[in-house]
């Protein structure tokens, strides 16, 4: 089955291309934010998987599926579905919640209409799908109920990665899937902590919108709601403009008036910024806060899981919130640590709690869904 894969981030989109089972033959990745709108570089992008010196197939007829990864699927689609109108309707009303994403993801399918063909089937894997698991005392807010009657619920984000990670780990600690107490952090320029309890979400720090939850890149993650009562009531702040700011102008980009970026971030702190540092330093306990809130939940846990680009790279990060988590048993191997080898086990050999540094995939999830719906998809005529 030949599948392409489109990926599309709050910064970036990655295209991905697999004959399966023969493996990966095909990646292309473009940035959202520096390469004009996203409705100019997708189509060059996908063409150039059967045009140019790096083309893997001759013609777009040859794409069996293309599986789209979408952040949120608001109440309505819990699972990964076909790709129909009622679908992309969705889609779109769910744009207001994630508006990083899904107006992005929608133009990806778009796209693949105008530049593949409208008869090539798609399928749309959400990342709030994982957390259908949640129970209602972590889902439900307490607001008042007709909150809930109107869809406004915590519903959980990354949940594609945490998939994987939940897999992969697994298979690294030679268990089963069902077997195990993980927390996964998914730390990229979105972040995100996960308690999962034998292979499902219990809970998760994002909720009705990505927004909730830990610090991120340039998103605030949680704040006192009084906050932005006051910026109304007092500073004269619009609906849009408090969006703007919790959004794009706040976490480490906020804090540290420099860069959303944590390689930035390590780069101005080691040149003695102040306030690279306070960005640093508040992402760090924020992150450990939130495990910690996570391991009460579990009610103990087996092992830490580090995916994103964040959660892979940046091995002092990780040295501090394990350090926070010594009193568990947990004791990390800090050459491993300095050096993981992606797909690692980097706790110590008598760590109680192990720790492991795996690669986020969220292409290869998104085509095992695909492979999994294979007997309801249409025949692309």
């Amino acid at each position: 089955m030949k599948i392409l894969v489109l990926n599309g981030g709050s910064s970036s989109i990655k295209c991905w291309f697999q004959d399966v089972p023969d493996g990966r033959r095909w990646t292309a990745r473009a940035d959202w934010r520096t390469s004009g709108t996203p409705e100019s570089l997708l189509g060059p992008l996908l063409q150039s998987l059967w045009q140019g010196e790096k083309r893997a197939i001759d013609s777009p007829a040859e794409i069996d599926v293309v599986g789209h990864r979408i952040v949120h699927g608001g109440p309505k689609y819990r699972e990964s579905v076909l790709v129909t109108p009622d679908v992309r309707a969705a889609i779109a009303e769910q744009a207001e919640f994630a508006p990083a994403h899904n107006k992005l993801e929608l133009t990806a399918i778009e796209t693949v209409d105008r530049i593949i063909g409208a008869k090539v089937p798609q399928v749309a894997v959400f990342d709030t799908a994982f957390h259908a698991t949640l129970a209602p005392a972590a889902y439900v807010y307490p607001g008042p109920y007709q909150w809930l009657e109107q869809g406004i619920r915590r519903y959980g984000f990354h949940g594609t990665s945490v998939q994987y990670s939940t897999r992969r780990a697994a298979e690294l600690l030679r268990v089963a899937p069902n077997s195990s107490r993980l927390i996964v952090c998914h730390l990229g320029n979105g972040a995100s902590v996960t308690a999962v309890a034998n292979g499902k979400s219990v809970d998760t720090s994002m909720g009705f919108t990505p927004l909730e939850g830990i610090m991120m890149g340039t998103r605030s993650g949680s704040i006192d709601p009084s906050i932005l009562v006051y910026l109304i009531r007092h500073q004269g702040y619009s609906g849009d403009q408090i969006d703007e700011i919790l959004n794009r102008k706040s976490g480490l980009l906020g804090v540290s008036g420099r860069s959303g970026d944590m390689r930035e971030i390590l780069e101005a702190l080691n040149k003695g910024n102040d306030r690279a540092r306070l960005a640093y330093q508040i992402y760090a306990h924020r992150l450990t806060r939130e495990i910690g809130a996570m391991l009460a939940v579990l009610g103990g846990v087996d092992a830490i899981v580090f995916t994103g680009g964040i959660g892979e790279n940046c091995a002092p990060l990780r040295e501090v919130v394990c350090g926070q988590l010594s009193f568990l048993g947990l004791k990390l191997d800090l050459a491993k640590n300095a050096r993981p080898d992606l797909d690692q086990n980097i706790a110590a050999a008598n760590s109680a709690v192990q720790v492991l540094v795996i690669r986020a995939d969220e292409d290869s999830e998104i085509a095992r869904e695909c492979l999994r719906l294979r007997s309801t998809l249409p025949a692309r005529a």
